[in-house]
C-alpha cells in the first residue's frame, strides 16, 4: 500500500464536509502519506479550505471517480455524510482501493452489511475511524485488561461522550446540514456520539457480542434539534457484566470519559481528550 522509494501512501480524500477532515491538512506534510487528490462537488467548500490550509485546486475533482482515475490514490478517506460511504466503498473496493470511512460506517445495519460484503469480496481493508480508540487512555486499559491480564474481570463498563451540541459548538454548515439529517446521518447523538461507546465495549470485550440491547432516545432541545435525538442512553447485558452508552449534545461542558469497574473491585476513570 504504499510508496516503496518514499515510504508514503498515496491518499485520496472523498467529501470535504466532516469536520475531522481537518486532521489530513493538518498532518499532509507528514512522512505518512501523500495527499494525491480530493473529491468534492462542493466548489465553494473546496476554495475556502485550499486558503485555508494551503493544499492546491489542482488536486480536487468534482466525482470519486474523476479524483481515482486521475490520481490513482492506493487508499481513500471519506470525510463526507454517513449516507455516502457505502457509494465511496461501491466506487473503490472494486479498483482494489483501501478505505477508511469516519464514524459511524453506515446509516443502518442493512448499508453496512452491504459495505462489508463488498470488502470481503474485493479482498481490501474497509476501516471506521472511532477516535476514541487510538486514545492512549483506552489503549492503556485495554492492554491492562486483554493482554497484561492485571484487572479482573469487568462486570459494569460506562462510556459517556458528549458536549454542547453541533449547533452551540458552530460546527461548519456543511457539516451541520447533514449531521442533523436522520436520513443522510441515520440519527442524532445516538449514532454520532453512542457508536465510540459502542465500538469500545466491542473492542475491550473482543468482540463478544451482548445479549441484548435496550435504548432510549430523547430529544432535550426540539427548538434547535427538529428531527432527530439529542441525548440517548444504550444498555447492553452480557452473561457476566453491563455496558451503558451516554451520548449526548445536551451537557453543560465537552467530556469523553470511561469508566471501568471489574472484579476484584476496581475503578479507572480515565478522561480523554475532547
Amino acid at each position: 500500500m504504499v510508496d516503496a522509494q518514499n515510504k508514503k501512501l498515496n491518499l485520496g480524500v472523498d467529501g470535504l464536509t466532516h469536520g475531522h477532515v481537518v486532521w489530513v491538512f493538518k498532518h499532509k506534510d507528514t512522512t505518512t502519506f501523500n495527499l494525491v487528490g480530493i473529491a468534492e462537488p462542493n466548489r465553494e467548500l473546496a476554495e475556502k479550505m485550499s486558503k485555508q490550509f494551503g493544499f492546491s485546486m489542482d488536486i480536487v475533482y468534482p466525482t470519486l471517480e474523476e479524483m481515482i482515475a486521475n490520481t490513482k490514490p492506493e487508499a481513500v478517506a471519506a470525510f463526507n455524510s454517513t449516507i455516502e460511504h457505502l457509494n465511496t466503498v461501491q466506487v473503490c473496493v472494486p479498483k482494489g482501493i483501501h478505505v477508511m470511512v469516519e464514524k459511524p460506517l453506515a446509516v443502518n445495519y442493512k448499508m453496512a452489511e452491504k459495505m462489508a460484503n463488498l470488502a470481503q469480496k474485493y479482498n481490501i481493508h474497509l476501516i471506521t475511524n472511532y477516535e476514541t480508540t487510538w486514545y492512549p487512555s483506552n489503549q492503556f486499559v485495554n492492554q491492562m485488561l486483554n493482554e497484561d491480564k492485571k484487572i479482573g474481570k469487568p462486570r459494569r463498563i460506562i462510556v459517556s461522550d458528549g458536549h454542547w451540541g453541533p449547533k452551540e459548538i458552530n460546527v461548519g454548515k456543511e457539516f451541520l446540514d447533514w449531521l442533523v439529517d436522520p436520513v443522510k446521518n441515520g440519527g442524532g447523538a445516538i449514532v454520532d456520539f453512542g457508536c465510540y461507546g459502542a465500538n469500545l465495549i466491542t473492542w475491550l470485550r473482543n468482540g463478544k457480542m451482548p445479549n441484548y440491547v435496550y435504548a432510549t432516545a430523547s430529544t432535550f432541545k426540539p427548538d434547535v434539534y427538529t428531527k432527530i435525538d439529542d441525548d440517548a442512553t444504550i444498555l447492553l447485558e452480557y452473561d457476566d457484566m453491563v455496558g451503558v452508552v451516554q451520548p449526548s449534545w445536551n451537557w453543560p461542558f465537552s467530556e469523553k470519559i470511561l469508566r471501568f469497574m471489574a472484579k476484584p473491585v476496581m475503578l479507572f476513570r480515565m478522561t480523554m481528550p475532547t
